[in-house]
């Protein structure tokens, strides 16, 4: 026993001048050759000590990394990174190596990760048998295929981002500090944003504040919290009315040319009152189908969306791109044209709309699930359509379970998300993003999106332990 402490003291020192060593070998090679580059790299290197030996940690530096850093770094083609885009291929890493480690290579067991990793492989047929019926006609860029696997890319970190917290949230109180994070973040955002507060801090803000599922997924969060977490504290309760408020006011006032940014307020705002008050669900659409029928609903929503000139401006535009898109997937409606190969296809021939006439239009559809199409196809459709299935099957399976404090709040928060998200994108790529229009810099909000509707996935874990038990 005391040669076994003797030599374990042994090693820690042999350790300790090991360290000592590499820091003052390090600290001479800095002063010798000055670089920004010698201190980015031990940083790397101690985050990723960090990270190995707590994974989950990564979920937290996702948070800031995608709402704070306004970082792009080239690529050499049309496409641009940022550090929340690199910071989710990293964490996988890290999560391979921390399951390797434990001999654990498996996915936590949910039914929603069939149709997702079902997804990611339709996607990747589809771009092979895109580039394998390539029109000869059609222009083929040297850098498309580049550019394929990086709208590739866009589907699989989605899909990372998801089974990240499902499967490295292990506890109740994690999943608590990592929301809690986001909604102090990103409410404290939500509200310094608005004038005269925005350009004193605009330098250090991400585009993801710009984009509408930042804003739909922060009211859902703090409306969940707020309609079903009766723990919230009275602190907690003031700041998320605060957020509510500064949401409305930038959604409805702030942004209102843009009409994403107040339809995902008012559908996750739907959605949560729909769950919270299930007394008044009939009155209220008895009263909307009468205001329907009698026409002033459809009249107001019209007039509130820009009236005349702005459907001609917009509106009518987008048909016509959407029309085109349709057009050029339907020589291969099954599985699509491929990821971000419908650009060069609708470019062939110019696109006439109005008194407007494109010679050669740099086309994006501007609608998710039309890109969907193109991109993957009716198979690639129908995967997506039951992943979200499952997830929404998956919500009330936890909503019947979880029924008080915060975790309640989360699981009609997320319900409440998921939907939002299915409306959304209907108005643009904003929870897929098209890499040659939203994409990688709106990934950074919709990353954020996925991150945390793979805590229903977690707390499913977590359910299932208590069933166990």
């Amino acid at each position: 026993m005391l040669a076994k402490l003797r030599t374990e003291l042994q090693t820690s020192r042999l350790w300790i001048l090991g360290m000592v060593a590499l820091v003052l070998g390090a600290a001479a090679l800095l002063g010798l050759r000055p670089s920004a580059l010698w201190l980015i790299v031990p940083l790397l290197g101690i985050g990723v000590f960090v990270l190995l030996q707590w994974p989950s940690a990564g979920l937290f530096a996702l948070v800031p990394a995608a709402l704070l850093l306004r970082v792009e770094i080239g690529t050499g083609s049309e496409v641009a990174l940022n550090l929340a885009t690199l910071l989710v291929p990293a964490l996988l890493g890290i999560w391979l190596l921390d399951m390797m480690r434990r001999r654990e290579l498996r996915l936590v067991p949910s039914a929603t990760n069939r149709p997702l990793l079902l997804f990611l492989a339709a996607s990747l047929l589809s771009l092979v048998i895109g580039i394998a019926t390539w029109d000869p006609v059609v222009p083929r860029s040297d850098s498309l295929t580049i550019v394929q696997l990086a709208q590739w890319a866009i589907f699989a970190f989605s899909a990372v981002a998801f089974w990240l917290t499902g499967n490295l949230v292990r506890s109740e109180a994690s999943l608590r500090r990592l929301a809690f994070l986001f909604l102090g973040l990103g409410g404290g955002i939500a509200i310094v944003v608005l004038p005269p507060v925005y350009p004193l801090v605009r330098p250090i803000l991400s585009g993801a504040f710009m984009r509408a599922p930042f804003w739909m997924l922060l009211a859902a969060m703090a409306g969940g919290q707020l309609l079903f977490n009766r723990q919230l504290g009275r602190a907690w309760k003031m700041f998320l009315l605060a957020v509510l408020g500064a949401i409305a006011l930038f959604a409805f006032f702030g942004m209102r040319e843009t009409i994403s940014f107040s339809v995902g307020v008012v559908a996750v705002a739907g959605i949560l009152g729909w769950l919270r008050w299930p007394r008044l669900r009939w009155p209220v659409i008895l009263m909307l189908a009468v205001l329907a029928v009698s026409g002033s609903l459809s009249s107001a929503v019209y007039e509130f969306a820009g009236g005349g000139g702005e459907w001609e401006e917009s509106g009518g535009s987008r048909l016509a791109l959407i029309g085109r898109v349709i057009e050029v997937t339907m020589r291969n409606p099954i599985t699509g044209l491929g990821p971000a190969a419908y650009r060069p296809y609708a470019g062939m021939q110019p696109l006439l709309y109005g008194r407007a006439f494109w010679v050669n239009p740099l086309i994006s559809s501007h609608n998710n699930y039309v890109d969907l199409f193109a991109h993957v196809g009716l198979l690639g459709m129908a995967l997506f359509f039951w992943f979200a299935v499952e997830v929404a099957r998956l919500g009330h399976r936890l909503r019947a379970h979880f029924t008080e404090g915060f975790v309640a709040g989360y699981v009609n928060g997320m319900l409440a998300t998921g939907a939002g998200a299915l409306v959304l994108m209907l108005f643009a790529d904003w929870i897929l993003p098209f890499v040659y229009n939203i994409g990688f810099p709106g990934f950074q909000a919709s990353v954020l999106l996925w991150l945390f509707l793979g805590g229903l996935l977690a707390l499913e874990q977590m359910a299932d332990r208590q069933l166990v038990a």
